[in-house]
């Protein structure tokens, strides 16, 4: 047998959208302050180590380019 859902009010399903937010809030696991470092020194170390590999893939592609336009 299909249950009948019960419909709420504007204001009765905008308080049980607050409720169920809050309950969803204290299912959080934070990071801790060590984590949150951590993992903001890895990003950073390879969005470096990924800045110089393309940099030195356009430095590369560059200097190539620059030999053949001046071979034509």
């Amino acid at each position: 047998m299909a249950e009948k859902k019960e419909k709420l009010g504007f204001f009765a399903s905008i308080k049980k959208q607050f409720r169920d937010v809050k309950s969803e809030m204290k299912k959080i696991v934070w990071p801790t302050k060590s984590q949150v470092i951590n993992n903001t020194l890895i990003v950073i170390a390879v969005s470096l180590i990924a800045a110089v590999f393309i940099f030195g893939l356009d430095t590369v592609f560059g200097l190539v380019l620059q030999l053949l336009y001046k071979n034509v």
